[in-house]
């Protein structure tokens, strides 16, 4: 997360900040600490593969998941900001901004969400949760940037830990997947791995048929 005052968002468009996966490695690690010098405020917080595993046979989803910490994140700031854009991975973005509004501490409105008007006299912040929102506000690039250098870095550091090449970690890259399929009794590796990915059902059903191939 990533909280700038308000008329300070157009400094982080004119150092560059663009949607992170418009950028190279290097030009989001040089973007990084440009961030951090124009915000008031970074956060940054890592869901594990074993959180995410508990979390899915709780039945609680990604997206509920991400709605949980998007409002710690935002509990835990120490002022109370007028606006939270968040980039939603939700097919319906103003679902997941009720989402992030029921697990908040904080009272919030959701932008496009039609409801009672409150007249009790309370700020509410104001959440407008979009798609592709890391394209259209440079306050979300920068913390979609911030994600990706943390994210890159922690690959980095698991195939230094597990000793063995991963790629990116993503399901398209096929690099990942082959690593994969091929460790799949390497504990070391295991507790990095999200159980109930799709990726991994097909793995596992590909393994299947190999061996009674």
């Amino acid at each position: 997360m990533v909280s700038v005052q308000k008329g300070r968002e157009q400094k982080l468009a004119r150092i560059g900040v663009r949607d992170s996966k418009m950028l190279t490695r290097r030009r989001r690690e040089f973007l990084y600490d440009e961030i951090y010098a124009v915000a008031d405020d970074v956060r940054v917080y890592k869901i594990s593969g074993l959180e995410i595993n508990k979390a899915m046979a709780a039945g609680i989803s990604i997206n509920e998941l991400e709605a949980m910490h998007f409002a710690k994140l935002i509990d835990g700031l120490k002022s109370s900001p007028s606006r939270v854009f968040v980039d939603s991975p939700d097919v319906i973005s103003t679902r997941f901004g009720a989402r992030i509004s029921i697990f908040s501490t904080r009272p919030m409105v959701v932008a496009g969400v039609k409801g009672k008007r409150q007249s009790d006299g309370v700020d509410r912040i104001r959440i407008v949760s979009e798609h592709k929102a890391d394209s259209r506000y440079p306050v979300v690039s920068s913390a979609s940037i911030i994600a990706k250098v943390v994210r890159d870095n922690e690959m980095d550091r698991i195939e230094e830990e597990v000793g063995m090449e991963i790629g990116s970690g993503y399901p398209s890259d096929r690099h990942t997947v082959d690593a994969i399929r091929a460790n799949l009794e390497n504990v070391e590796l295991h507790q990095y791995i999200r159980e109930r990915w799709k990726t991994m059902l097909h793995i596992r059903q590909s393994k299947i048929a190999d061996f009674f191939g």
